[in-house]
Parts: C-alpha cells; sequence; structure tokens
C-alpha cells in the first residue's frame, strides 16, 4: 500500500516554495546576464537576443520574466543600485562596536572593492547616461538613490544619539544628502583612479570629512 505522502496532492506548499524560489533564481540569472551583456555591448547592443545567448535561453523565456527590454533594464539598474547599498550595508554587523565606528565600517566600505570597481562604474555610467530620458531608469535610480540615503541617516541619527544630539528630520536629511554626495565623490575617483591613491586613503579622507560634516570631535588618540 503507498505511503500516505504519495497520495498527497503535488501542487503542496513546499513545492510552491520550491517553484517561486526556482523562478527567483531564474529572473535573477537573467537580470546578470543583462548586465554582463550591458558591460560588453552597451544599452543599445544588449538586445534581448543577446541576453537570451548568454543566459542559454529563448528570448521567449526573457519575456516571459520581463515583458519588455525597458522593464528587464529597470530592473538590472535596481539590482546594481541594490547590491552597493546591501554591500555597505553588510559592515555595520559589528558586535559591540560604537555607533561612530560602525559609521566608520559603512564609509570604508562603501570605498573599497567590491563596490569601488572598474567595471561597476562603467554599468552605473551607462545606466545614468540614459536616465535623464528614461522615465524607468529614472525611477530605478530614484529609488536606489532615496534607499541609499535612507540607510545614511539611519547611521547618522544613531552617531548622534550617541553624541546626546537629537537632530530634526530636517537636519538629518541635510547631513545624509552631505554625506551621500562625499561617498559619490570619492567612489568616482576610487573607480576611475584607483592607483592614484594609497590603499585605504580614500576611505580615511571620506571619515574624516563625514565626521566634519556631523561636528564630531576628533577621538581620543586619533591625529589632530
Amino acid at each position: 500500500m503507498p505511503d500516505a505522502a504519495d497520495l498527497a496532492p503535488m501542487n503542496t506548499p513546499s513545492r510552491r516554495k520550491f517553484r517561486r524560489e526556482g523562478e527567483e533564481r531564474r529572473r535573477q540569472d537573467l537580470i546578470e546576464a543583462t548586465l554582463n551583456s550591458v558591460a560588453e555591448h552597451g544599452l543599445e547592443g544588449a538586445t534581448l537576443r543577446t541576453i537570451a545567448l548568454r543566459a542559454g535561453v529563448t528570448a521567449g523565456l526573457i519575456r516571459h520574466y520581463f515583458p519588455s527590454k525597458e522593464e528587464l533594464l529597470q530592473e538590472a539598474y535596481a539590482a546594481l543600485m541594490g547590491r552597493m547599498t546591501e554591500q555597505a550595508k553588510a559592515a555595520l554587523v559589528m558586535e559591540d562596536a560604537s555607533p561612530r565606528k560602525r559609521l566608520a565600517a559603512f564609509v570604508t566600505a562603501n570605498l573599497n572593492a567590491p563596490i569601488i570597481d572598474a567595471r561597476v562604474f562603467s554599468l552605473w555610467a551607462t545606466f545614468i547616461g540614459r536616465a535623464g530620458s528614461d522615465p524607468s531608469l529614472a525611477r530605478a535610480h530614484r529609488e536606489g538613490y532615496l534607499g541609499f540615503r535612507n540607510e545614511v541617516e539611519a547611521v547618522v541619527a544613531e552617531v548622534l544619539a550617541a553624541e546626546q544630539r537629537e537632530p530634526d528630520a530636517s537636519q538629518l536629511r541635510h547631513h545624509a544628502i552631505a554625506i551621500n554626495a562625499i561617498i559619490d565623490g570619492l567612489w568616482v575617483e576610487g573607480c576611475l583612479a584607483g592607483e592614484m591613491f594609497s590603499p585605504g586613503e580614500l576611505a580615511t579622507i571620506g571619515i574624516k570629512s563625514i565626521e566634519a560634516e556631523l561636528g564630531l570631535a576628533p577621538e581620543r588618540g586619533e591625529n589632530q
């Protein structure tokens, strides 16, 4: 006699979960193939056919997951931006570290590999060059920018709270905009001419500039 489990419907929750995970993996594979195609051929050259060939699938399958090339490019750009933010956020996971140390780790992560990377910069520049004329890419850029800025605001709020300061929302916003600009500027320099800087130099400059923006006094033992 067959076991009861053998008689269970095929469409069980675990099977549905497996299918969802499989579909999400396929979506991510297509996004990765898109980023690779854009890096090699540019936005115009990254056609559905070239993306399909790189992914080892048919163009029809791509349309099953992404109705248009524009939607696929938007998802790819959002993934690129989100990946950099998540890599920087990972540096915040520090046991028993002070908010100020966590801020320094966050800045350092943003100004070192794998976030500082010539290929990543090239992809970002390619997408951002189209964002002014492509509403979907402009939307992806805005969401990525605001997502990163929100992370900066959260870290800054912790640092200032530890300093017994209670900034209002507009002050936090001001700090986050300025800090994003500092990190962005140094990131561009590192991606374009990393060989011109000594190891850790950009991160040190970034940390000191951001601490000055926040009005933080040098820590004890730190060079004045």
